[in-house]
């Protein structure tokens, strides 16, 4: 046995071609194909070929820089002159090289960094091997042996050279070179130059690999004999079905079915439900409790068990009882609380009539949620409720096929099951937000649930039977009417919960939002009083809403504050010798709230040409809607900008166009101003803006741009117009009145047929406010610049 291999200290040239490897590790003794895409590799062969057929393989560390290219950093300073076997181009572009690796080199110095890449090679001395060389030798060939025993992917010819090996270097090699060893680990072993290390390091390192193959078969060996007990199982268990059906004996219970049965015996099912439950418990019987249908049919028969199908609950309350409770929970509010109370009195002179499908519709924060509970409370029946934004499965209200793994009812059924009771109020949440995709629409599944004629044989996907929903009350929520498709707004009867006047949040906060956040803050132990005007700056100065979800937020910021400063003062411990009394006042508000944060729009109080205020209506609540006119020379261009609708542009053409036509009504508006290029803006960019309700606007801050008189401050106007200057009503007057009112505007024109909804407005904002109807733009413009710029 030889101990120095000659083959690893044979003298290397003095430079050669240099092939960057980035994934195989060539070690001698080794034959491989190398796949080539990129030009450097390529001009490398290519030099190669040219001279003796020899090229260093060099693999290529990580590249700290993501360059892609290999440079002296991103190399191993280590690599194995090759011979080049043969070179073939593939078809994709790429070339493949088949390589024999014969001896390790180091790398001396890179003589060209630009393709064909070249370097100047050393020689690797011998080194001196172990004192058991030959012990260790024996010992890897046995166990590389043992590994790639019954192998396909280690050549058998490999396997003869190993046998035959006789230098500890050669040995390393081969072994190495042929295993499937990590790249770091084949790098830091083709870098040493200690014999010593390399022969200890592959024993330890083949050892290991043999310990990974063991744990792997036995594991492998585990699976099949689970699969193989598992199918005997299965044999002997439907050949054992088969003998108890020959001899008339019952199975087992273990899947459950005579509890289930037992449980439908004591249930007073309808004649269809029990017929279904019956059929599918007799399946349930039939099957062996380790099929996996037999769990689906156990989960559905428990769910036809556990819902409730007659059970009611709640009495019918008195008149007096239920308007106290509503009372109790709401301030104002007075249509939705007659609703209410003209169900119960039907309720109570017909007891079989079907539940109401009511939408209470309205800004944010007017508490219509909150109201469907008041109204559980009134009725004395229980609440559920489910959020319907962003819904776009259909399966979420009819369910899921009971075929499908872990199939479920939908949210209604499961409401019910969860209540034990066939009449809840049952709240659907936000209707307005529910989307539609590829999986269905969700809207159109709620046509039958939430129509009075259908719903009493509601069929759920998963049930597969009947249910009867009318007996529940059903009431939903809106922000906005627009976005409901029409059949499924026809099902429902619309009720508007609209925004809140200055004096309503006050009452509010004094009779509801106080006393809840005093409470849930911890101070109900304290005294704390809130003077009007405080409220009032709260409202005033920090909220700009329709209800009163920000001013209850700002309540209870000042509520923690106050519970702070009690802590830090020692409270509650000496509440019984000190009592704690706290008095809320403005410049406190100022204190605990910081800066104002409520706008109020400044076109109020200026008083500028070529501006007019309209008024406009969201779904968060009313909002004013400035128009601002700028003309100036050109080729009488129309310029529209403010992310207007279709509807809008549409608006401020005719607008255009009844000025134009009715030019001569004007004495301050000439001719020429129609030459010149107009510019219509409304501010807030960023924000759509539709509907035809700023058509009076529009007008008039054209009329007083091109006039060059300003309109009179503080007015605010809505209206839809027409080209033969009539003034037509438009909808959500009171959100837009008392977006108004917040802004502080004391003058406001509205369409004359919009006079019966101003008489609807609360009496302190009909007292504070003056309102115009003119029937057509005329009589407006007259009452927004004066007589004098208006000739008959």
């Amino acid at each position: 046995m030889k101990l120095f291999d000659r083959s690893s200290s044979k003298a290397a040239p003095q430079e050669l071609p240099l092939l960057p490897s980035p994934d195989i590790v060539l070690f001698p003794h080794m034959v491989g194909p190398f796949f080539i895409g990129k030009d450097a590799g390529v001009e490398s062969i290519n030099s190669a070929m040219s001279e003796d057929r020899r090229v260093v393989v060099v693999p290529q560390l990580e590249d700290p820089g993501g360059s892609g290219k290999p440079a002296e950093q991103t190399l191993n300073p280590v690599g194995t002159v090759a011979r080049i076997l043969q070179v073939m181009k593939l078809p994709n572009g790429s070339t493949r090289v088949l390589l024999e690796g014969e001896y390790r080199v180091k790398i001396d110095s890179y003589t060209q960094l630009v393709p064909p890449l070249r370097a100047r090679l050393a020689t690797i001395p011998a080194g001196k091997p172990p004192e058991n060389t030959a012990n260790l030798m024996r010992a890897i060939q046995d166990s590389f042996s043992n590994l790639v025993k019954g192998s396909k992917r280690v050549n058998p010819e490999v396997l003869r050279q190993v046998e035959r090996a006789d230098a500890p270097d050669r040995l390393v090699d081969l072994v190495v070179g042929h295993s499937s060893l990590s790249r770091e680990k084949k790098l830091e072993l083709l870098n040493s130059e200690d014999t010593s290390f390399r022969l200890e390091e592959t024993a330890v390192v083949i050892d290991s690999e043999i310990e990974v193959q063991t744990l792997r078969k036995e594991i492998s060996d585990r699976v099949k004999q689970r699969m193989e007990r598992s199918q005997k199982e299965y044999f002997l268990n439907e050949q054992l079905k088969e003998i108890n059906k020959e001899l008339g004996k019952e199975s087992d219970d273990s899947s459950g079915a005579r509890e289930l049965a037992k449980a439908l015996d004591e249930l007073e099912l309808p004649p269809e439900v029990e017929e279904k439950a019956r059929k599918e418990l007799k399946r349930l019987e039939r099957m062996q409790p380790m099929a996996p249908e037999a769990g689906i049919l156990r989960t559905y028969i428990e769910w036809i068990i556990d819902l409730p199908w007659s059970e009611t609950g709640g009495e019918i309350p008195s008149i007096d009882d239920a308007a106290a409770i509503l009372d109790q929970d709401h301030y104002n509010m007075e249509k939705p609380k007659q609703r209410i109370l003209e169900y119960i009195a039907i309720k109570a002179l017909n007891p079989n009539v079907k539940g109401p499908i009511l939408c209470f519709v309205g800004p944010p924060g007017t508490g219509k949620t909150s109201l469907g509970k008041s109204m559980a409370r009134a009725l004395g029946r229980e609440f559920t409720r489910i959020s319907l934004g962003g819904v776009r499965d259909e399966a979420e209200i009819r369910g899921h096929r009971k075929t499908y793994v872990g199939a479920l009812p939908g949210k209604i059924i499961q409401g019910l099951r969860r209540l034990k009771t066939t009449n809840p109020v049952f709240l659907l949440d936000e209707i307005d937000k529910i989307s539609s995709d590829h999986r269905g629409d969700p809207s159109s599944a709620l046509l039958e649930v939430l129509d009075p004629e259908q719903n009493n044989t509601f069929m759920d996907h998963y049930l597969e039977v009947p249910y009867d929903l009318s007996r529940i009350v059903f009431v939903t929520t809106a922000n906005s009417l627009h976005t409901i498709p029409h059949p499924l707004r026809d099902r429902m009867e619309i009720i508007e919960v609209p925004g809140y006047t200055e004096y309503e949040k006050a009452k509010i906060s004094e009779q509801f939002l106080i006393p809840k956040q005093q409470r849930e803050n911890g101070l109900d132990w304290a005294e704390i009083r809130f003077q009007p005007s405080a409220v009032r700056t709260v409202i005033h100065e920090y909220t700009m809403e329709s209800g009163v979800r920000s001013l209850e937020r700002h309540i209870a910021s000042i509520m923690r504050k106050i519970a702070r400063e009690a802590v830090a003062a020692g409270y509650p411990a000496k509440a019984e010798e000190e009592p704690y009394s706290y008095q809320v006042t403005p410049p406190r508000v100022r204190s605990f709230l910081g800066k104002r944060t409520a706008r109020r729009d400044l076109l109020v109080t200026e008083q500028r040409v070529g501006m007019a205020l309209g008024m406009a209506w969201t779904e968060h609540g009313g909002t004013l809607l400035p128009v601002e006119v700028s003309l100036f020379p050109g080729k009488a261009d129309f310029i529209l900008t403010g992310n207007l609708g279709d509807v809008m542009k549409e608006s401020a053409r005719l607008a255009h166009t009844f000025l134009r036509s009715h030019a001569d009504s004007f004495p301050g508006l000439g001719s020429d101003a129609f030459e010149q290029n107009i510019h219509i803006h409304v501010p807030e960019g960023a924000i759509p803006k539709d509907g035809p309700s700023a058509g009076i606007t529009i007008t008039a801050a054209l009329l007083s741009a091109m006039s060059g008189q300003p309109l009179q401050p503080g007015w605010a106007m809505t209206g839809e117009i027409t080209l033969t200057g009539r003034l037509l009503p438009v909808g959500g007057i009171k959100e837009k009145v008392l977006a108004a009112h917040r802004n502080e505007i004391k003058s406001i024109i509205l369409p004359a047929e919009n006079k019966h909804d101003a008489d609807e407005l609360p009496k302190e904002i009909r007292q504070q406010t003056t309102f115009h109807f003119p029937a057509t733009i005329q009589e407006a413009l007259r009452l927004l610049l004066g007589d004098d710029a208006y000739a008959e």
